[in-house]
């Protein structure tokens, strides 16, 4: 380990959470980015009422606090869509996603050069095993994307490192012998993951490519557990599945619109909300419709995605989720359970252990030979989804890193290495 503190960070740009690291002799690898914590949520919060800017739990808690403006999440989704090249409107001004993300990712440099007391120029950034899924192009236009907002903002030097593999390194610095271990790095918007030979003297190359026997990645993460669980738990109080006096389900994309954080302003538009009007009244869902109504007049699809993000949370360590909806009607109470949670996203956690199947079938690696499953990223958390993994390496053992700083510390780490 360097005697002096590197020249590089490393940074995590998540889609719910991000941390930049950095090695210095005797101190934590993560500079702290607000309220003294390492994390700084991926939000950004314009205060139309202030005319003002804020970042992470300030943004939420603004948001949250009824002040008039645009709530802006899971910024890190819109690298690799084809969003990326369009505007959003802010304060009545079009702002171009690139420079919304620019801005925030300008914010993590600003805070962390405030917090080392010294300017950045070099940075290994993480980037999941697949921006897209099933498309090479797209997933390296992705990364250029991002390589070039690095560089607009102010670092001269950018290279790139899977996020499994950071989180491998962070891991590899507590081991005694080698393993063989699978790293499952699910955050908000992917399930990553990485078959690594670890080791105190593999951890002295430089060069690891030898000993990463094969990754796989799924675009799925704690934001499409989040939409599962409210399409299927949720939803239906507001009218979703409900049925037009003519028999005919009620029109379904408002309320995928509303449960998925980076469409929800879309539910707002004037077509929209003459959409809901015309559906309301050839519909038999009154009630529901009229919660509905209430939730997009007030604006307030971001209060209830923060409140099923909450359940789901909660539901990671409790057999009931408790939600209090009382903006969508006055007492209205809802109980959700771990079972209905688990039959929500039933289809997510095959399609991620069908990942973890074809990833050690086409590294030819036995599940017996796998000595641990790494977990790490927020959404790993999520009980079913920790359980069928395991259960696809049943003599692996369970390791928990940091859920939510792994990675940003392991870029840390390969910072170092690569630029001293």
């Amino acid at each position: 380990m360097n005697a002096h503190p590197a020249r590089a960070c490393g940074i995590d740009f998540g889609t719910s959470n991000s941390t930049v690291g950095w090695l210095r002799p005797g101190q934590p690898a993560l500079l702290t980015l607000e309220d003294g914590k390492p994390t700084l949520p991926s939000a950004v919060f314009f205060n139309a009422d202030e005319d003002s800017t804020c970042y992470g739990r300030a943004a939420l808690g603004e948001y949250l606090e009824g002040y008039e403006g645009r709530l802006m999440r899971a910024l890190k989704s819109l690298l690799g869509s084809s969003l990326i090249d369009g505007h959003t409107e802010v304060h009545g001004r079009a702002l171009a996603f690139r420079e919304l993300l620019a801005q925030f990712i300008g914010e993590l440099k600003k805070r962390a050069e405030a917090q080392a007391g010294r300017s950045f120029e070099q940075a290994v950034f993480g980037r999941p095993v697949h921006f897209v899924d099933d498309d090479e192009a797209a997933d390296r236009r992705a990364q250029d994307t991002l390589e070039d907002i690095a560089r607009r903002i102010g670092f001269k030097e950018v290279s790139f490192q899977f996020e499994p593999i950071g989180a491998a390194l962070h891991y590899e610095l507590g081991l005694e012998r080698e393993e063989l271990v699978l790293i499952a790095d699910i955050g908000g918007g992917t399930a990553d993951f990485s078959l690594v030979r670890l080791s105190p003297e593999r951890a002295r190359n430089t060069e690891r490519h030898e000993d990463l026997l094969g990754n796989a990645g799924v675009h799925i993460g704690g934001t499409d557990f989040d939409r599962a669980l409210s399409l299927e738990c949720v939803m239906p109080l507001l009218g979703y599945r409900g049925k037009m006096k003519n028999g005919a389900d009620i029109p379904s994309s408002l309320f995928f619109q509303l449960a998925t954080w980076h469409t929800i302003n879309s539910a707002y538009t004037r077509q929209a909300w003459s959409d809901l009007q015309n559906i309301y009244r050839d519909a038999t869902a009154r009630t529901e419709l009229d919660r509905l109504s209430r939730l997009v007049n007030n604006r307030e699809g971001h209060w209830l995605a923060l409140q099923v993000e909450q359940a789901k949370i909660d539901l990671s360590a409790a057999p009931v989720a408790h939600m209090v909806l009382d903006r969508l009607e006055q007492g209205l109470r809802h109980d959700i359970g771990a079972e209905d949670f688990t039959l929500a996203t039933r289809n997510l956690v095959e399609r991620v252990a069908a990942t973890v199947d074809g990833l050690l079938r086409d590294a030819g690696v036995a599940r017996e030979q796998v000595d641990s499953i790494y977990f790490t990223g927020g959404a790993s958390g999520v009980p079913q989804l920790r359980a069928r993994i395991a259960a696809e390496l049943p003599q692996a053992r369970a390791v928990e890193g940091d859920l939510y700083g792994s990675i940003g510390a392991g870029l840390a780490v390969e910072a170092a290495r690569r630029y001293g």
